[in-house]
Formats: structure tokens, C-alpha cells, sequence
């Protein structure tokens, strides 16, 4: 499946509608899932916690929507709606048995609002008891949104699978293919960084597939 970068979307429930039919009990329930988007250059990142706050980006359609998470009335949820949601993914494996030629990381660290106070502050190893979201391991826009929107489902759906949020290595063109004006949307040095992501995307979750018991 593929998303929109839009606040309007998400909040309008398109991430839980596409993918509740998936996460209910039945022949189609999935035995594992992940979200995926580019993000840092040269790894691989499994966020560990995502956030329930919207950061001030500006998304596709030029719209922004800072502030809290909000779901949608007609969709599967957790009550209350928890400030944060934490992978299931199996990391410990994936970043032992991560191939290459990139490094994978378990990615914990989060910007909160500790609960004694009202100024944000990082943390290397996830949130505090009872803290404000302000940043999940995937950040405050839409990566770290639909990681977050995924994995509360999973919970609001009692499935019980690994499950969670990939960062990719972020793409990149030729220096000499730098000017968008000439219309070239792909180039050698692009293709082959882009198959070598996709080369070891596949082995993460041919590891990860590797730790499922039969049903």
C-alpha cells in the first residue's frame, strides 16, 4: 500500500481503513506488517516508540496540522489514546542479522514532555512513565504518524504479530543529476543505492518472518 503524505488523510482514518481488514480475526489476518519511508542516509532505522503529536511540517498539499495525533470516530482505537506506541518488530534479531551493507538500528530515542514538567527534552531510551509526546524515534511528520497510527490498531485489534515502523536508507541522485528542471527522475548511482535498499529491506523481513511460530 501506498499513502499520501497528507495530514487531512491521515486524519480522516485512511491508514486505519486500509489496513483494519488486515488486522481483524480472519483467513486474511497478517502474520507480521511494517510501515516504511526514507530516512536517514547509509541505515536502516527501527523506530522503537512512536508519538502522538504532530510536528509543524507543511505536507503535500501545502497544509499543516501541528498538535495532537487525532483519530478518526469510525475506527478501531485504544481508550484512552495513548501518547505513545512501541514496535513489536523482533530488533534485537534484525540488528544482529541485519546483512548489508547498511547498519540497522533500534532507534529509541523520543522528544517528551516529562510528567513534572512543560518543557520538551530528548531522551536516548524512549519515554518516561505518564510523559507529552512531542517527537516518536521517527520524528513529528507523517513517518512517524502512520508507525504510530499502525501499531495503535494493532493494539485496538488485539494482534498479537510483529509489527512496526522502518526507516530506510534515504535515496539520493548523481551529483550530476541535481537540477530538476531537466526532468531526469532516475540515474545510474540512484537504481543502484535504491537496489541495494530493496536487497536488504527483503532480508530484514525474511528475518523477521524467521521468528513466527505456526499458527
Amino acid at each position: 500500500m501506498i499513502f499520501p503524505l497528507r495530514w487531512h488523510a491521515f486524519a480522516h482514518g485512511i491508514v486505519e481503513r486500509a489496513l483494519t481488514p488486515y488486522f481483524r480475526p480472519g483467513p486474511g489476518r497478517v502474520d507480521l506488517f511494517t510501515t516504511v519511508s526514507q530516512g536517514r542516509v547509509d541505515q536502516f532505522d527501527l523506530e522503537h516508540t512512536n508519538g502522538a503529536w504532530r510536528g509543524v511540517m507543511w505536507d503535500n498539499t501545502n497544509q499543516r496540522a501541528p498538535g495532537p495525533v487525532p483519530i478518526a470516530s469510525d475506527v478501531p482505537t485504544v481508550h484512552p489514546q495513548p501518547q505513545w506506541t512501541v514496535t513489536t518488530l523482533p530488533t534485537g534479531r534484525l540488528t544482529s542479522q541485519a546483512g548489508s551493507p547498511f547498519p540497522v538500528h533500534d532507534h529509541t530515542g523520543v522528544k517528551e514532555i516529562p510528567a513534572d514538567s512543560t518543557d520538551p527534552v530528548e531522551r536516548d531510551n524512549g519515554p518516561t512513565p505518564h510523559s507529552l509526546a512531542r517527537e516518536g524515534g521517527g520524528g513529528d511528520y507523517l513517518s512517524n504518524e502512520i508507525g504510530y497510527r499502525a501499531t495503535l490498531l494493532r493494539d485496538a485489534c488485539d494482534l498479537n504479530v510483529p509489527g512496526g515502523h522502518l526507516h530506510t536508507p534515504a535515496f539520493f541522485f548523481d551529483k550530476d543529476n541535481s537540477d530538476p528542471t531537466t526532468g531526469r527522475i532516475t540515474d545510474p548511482v540512484l537504481e543502484r543505492y535504491r537496489d541495494a535498499v530493496l536487497a536488504q529491506a527483503r532480508t530484514l523481513l525474511t528475518t523477521a518472518l524467521g521468528t513466527l511460530t505456526p499458527r
